[in-house]
């Protein structure tokens, strides 16, 4: 771990100590969270912080960046290696700015925009009215069949036409099944729409070409760097030849500064790791996890939104299991028994967002951990037992002790 900082900031040594003894001693199924790996951490602790170098490798605007270029090579290489990409940008500090910066190389202010909706399973940053995407484009949206929780091309063919946008974009925060990239480029191309595929959830599983690819599908693909595939915290972005140019610029000078050289470097440690042959098998057990976890609890009597999953989470919705329970009281009393999740919207719901009616629950930190299928299951019941009887601290302290049983079997960060 980085050097202790007892000697010069007390203060922020405790809140560094206390919150690395809560990933030890609680379990994260937040589907967005992972536990990095100690090369991960050590790279983005570097002496890479104290470096400026706008521009990309072999034209910045700084003197003292030949060992940066290095690193930034080294990400970039790895990136186009993972996802078989003619040319990837890995200077993005997230994956919200990594949309933005395709939709700066795609777009003209006022030009339109069509997502998934966010009850659907879209992202804020694919044009929410909160956003500076909406302030910026025009955008439109299409949905989930409420009844399946599923996408009906046919009916995003159809929104396309309506509306039609400049630019499509596929890939999605909360959907829990397999997206038919060819499809979705099909429907971009007859509007005369670009397409961006957003796989921010999905990178190390694209990578571990366990989940089909839109790398050469789509015009344009974003990426998180630190979700499904543990690499330093950031985005990326893969284009061809045609848009590598514009996409560069988008970047940079178009939506950033300098690179933070430091994530960059823990890109490039998470990168290596995951053209590992271990890391194929990781990702494929986090998959086997998340579904695990969702036949248990289909078992317990929880709705899952489409019916199970395809990748790393499942949605749970209580709108017809649990009506009275909300997906921020549900966050809430997993919480006081070591089980960190987000609440979730769901398909129809007619809670505001600070509220919801379900869960998201992911798999991803805790097969980092360790965890198998049989762990995944004991840690469901777990699960049930505190949503089924939210007034009840006794079971609530029964899971509590399955929790920290869970975390003794399989540690991290020891």
């Amino acid at each position: 771990m980085p050097t202790d900082l007892t000697p010069v900031d007390e203060s922020l040594a405790e809140a560094l100590s206390a919150e690395r003894e809560r990933q030890r001693e609680t379990l994260t199924l937040i589907a967005s969270e992972n536990h990095a790996s100690e090369a991960v951490l050590r790279a983005q602790g570097s002496v890479l912080t104290n470096n400026y170098a706008e521009g990309r490798p072999g034209e910045r605007y700084y003197a003292g960046c030949t060992h940066a270029d290095e690193v930034e090579w080294l990400a970039r290489e790895r990136a186009k290696r993972l996802f078989d990409t003619v040319h990837a940008n890995v200077q993005p500090h997230s994956g919200t700015q990594a949309n933005l910066a395709a939709y700066e190389a795609l777009l003209e202010p006022g030009d339109s925009i069509l997502s998934l909706e966010l009850t659907s399973g879209g992202h804020l940053s694919h044009g929410h009215d909160a956003t500076a995407v909406a302030t910026h484009y025009e955008v439109e949206h299409y949905h989930v069949e409420p009844e399946t929780g599923r996408l009906d091309y046919e009916a995003v063919a159809e929104r396309a036409r309506e509306t039609n946008p400049d630019l499509l974009v596929s890939g999605y925060s909360a959907y829990p099944r397999r997206v038919d990239w060819e499809r979705m480029q099909a429907i971009a191309e007859g509007v005369d729409a670009v397409h961006v595929a957003d796989i921010a959830h999905l990178t190390g599983l694209v990578a571990a070409d366990i989940y089909p690819s839109p790398v050469g599908v789509a015009d344009v693909v974003t990426c998180s760097t630190h979700k499904t595939i543990r690499s330093g915290r950031g985005g990326a972005i893969m284009a061809s030849e045609e848009y590598a140019a514009a996409v560069d610029r988008a970047v940079f000078p178009g939506l950033q500064g300098g690179p933070l050289l430091h994530n960059v470097a823990g890109k490039a440690a998470g990168f290596y790791e995951a053209l590992q042959p271990e890391f194929e098998a990781y990702a494929s057990q986090t998959v086997e996890n998340a579904t695990a976890l969702g036949e248990h609890l289909d078992g317990r009597g929880f709705d899952l939104v489409s019916g199970g999953t395809d990748v790393h989470f499942v949605l749970v919705d209580f709108q017809q299991s649990h009506p009275d329970l909300t997906g921020q009281r549900a966050e809430d009393i997993l919480e006081d028994a070591g089980i960190v999740c987000n609440k979730s919207a769901v398909p129809g719901d007619p809670r505001k967002s600070t509220v919801t009616s379900g869960v998201r629950l992911g798999t991803p930190a805790i097969t980092t951990r360790g965890f198998d299928a049989d762990a995944t299951r004991r840690l469901a019941d777990a699960i049930a037992d505190v949503l089924d009887s939210p007034e009840d601290e006794s079971v609530r302290a029964d899971a509590s002790g399955t929790v920290a049983d869970l975390c003794t079997e399989f540690p991290v960060y020891e």
